[in-house]
């Protein structure tokens, strides 16, 4: 079958109320951190902005930011990042008669598929949705990002690692060159590194679920020697990890952020506590992104979602970013949609299971 990626068409700017079109405006920064009034918000889709006479797209965008004009260029830029001066594009429309032109169709060209109905059966995702057809494009898509020089970026909640074939999966895609960077809280990490040194996951065995004597202990003294040999990579190195999630990403140099919470034991030395910190370390990873797959961390999930635009631009092209929420509750995947990521794929699924149906589907075998 293989896999095509879909042409971007940008608007006609020849069309007049473009070309009739007023410049945008800016409003300069006069206090760091705080946005001139009726700034412009931005949103997941390509935004264009007409500076003397000609538009300009903002090349990397997120939502409820804002547009910084930027010697020619337009930067999108977090609230708590603006700096006394900037100059912040104003306005409060997207049609182009403040200057400033939101463009969600260039994929699509906003058409409506033929004899499409405007009531139909099951037309959310659920647990009943048929999903053959997601998981054969998912799995066309993901060769066509590794062979073409993608970058395939995967956010996974702990109970990714609870299970001995969900990690065995996954650590097959990684040695298969289908994950460029990992983003995911303390738990994912400890978990996955406890299983790898006392064959446990939160006490349980990761293969029988049975309850082992003292398990309880088990994260805890996982965390304790990851303290104590300093850091993941030592930790690795010095021969207490041999298999997993963390060991692979270690062994082939993937790059990986971990963000704490409140509620964290440790944490793991690698982990973020500062959260806008955090928030940045995960922005880079997104920026480099072409393809993005959340699975079953709701709070990841959202905060990646938040940060993730509908659209990626390279070498002067511009191509969709795929963004993927896997999680077995309906709310879960719903709630990302709620949130203002539309162009979000969901599948209600237990995620050790997609992992593992990811993995056969693209053919890997066991080493």
């Amino acid at each position: 079958m293989g896999f095509t990626m879909p042409e971007y068409i940008e608007p006609d700017f020849n069309q007049e109320f473009l070309q009739k079109a007023p410049d945008a405006v800016m409003a300069a920064v006069e206090k760091d951190f705080v946005a001139p009034d009726n700034y412009h918000a931005t949103t997941i889709f390509p935004e264009y902005f007409k500076v003397n006479g000609q538009w300009i797209l903002a090349k990397e965008s997120r939502m409820d930011c804002v547009a910084v004009y930027d010697h020619g260029q337009i930067r999108v830029v977090e609230f708590r990042n603006l700096k006394k001066g900037d100059l912040v594009f104003v306005g409060r429309t997207e049609d182009g008669s403040e200057g400033i032109y939101v463009w969600p169709h260039g994929f699509n060209q906003g058409k409506i598929r033929e004899n499409e109905d405007t009531f139909a059966f099951r037309a959310l995702r659920s647990r009943e949705t048929a999903y053959s057809k997601d998981y054969d494009e998912l799995y066309e898509l993901l060769k066509y990002e590794k062979e073409g020089g993608g970058n395939i970026l995967w956010v996974m909640g702990p109970a990714c690692a609870f299970d001995a074939d969900s990690r065995n999966a996954f650590a097959a895609l990684i040695r298969a060159g289908y994950v460029q960077g990992l983003m995911a809280g303390n738990a994912l990490a400890t978990h996955d590194l406890e299983a790898a040194y006392l064959r446990t996951a939160l006490g349980q065995d990761v293969y029988t679920q049975e309850s082992m004597p003292g398990g309880h202990y088990n994260h805890i003294d996982t965390l304790n020697k990851v303290r104590g040999c300093g850091s993941i990579e030592n930790f690795v190195g010095e021969g207490y990890a041999g298999d997993g999630i963390m060991y692979e990403c270690v062994k082939n140099h993937v790059p990986y952020v971990l963000v704490g919470s409140i509620r964290d034991d440790g944490p793991l030395p690698e982990v973020f506590g500062n959260v806008y910190e955090g928030q940045n370390a995960m922005r880079d990873l997104v920026r480099k992104a072409t393809t993005v797959i959340c699975m079953a961390s709701a709070l990841h999930t959202i905060a990646t979602g938040n940060m993730t635009p509908s659209f990626r631009e390279s070498d002067g092209k511009i191509r969709p970013l795929y963004f993927f929420s896997v999680d077995i509750s309906e709310f879960a995947v719903n709630k990302l949609r709620d949130r203002g990521s539309l162009s979000v794929k969901t599948f209600v699924t237990n995620v050790q299971d997609f992992i593992v149906h990811v993995r056969n589907g693209l053919n890997l075998t066991e080493e």
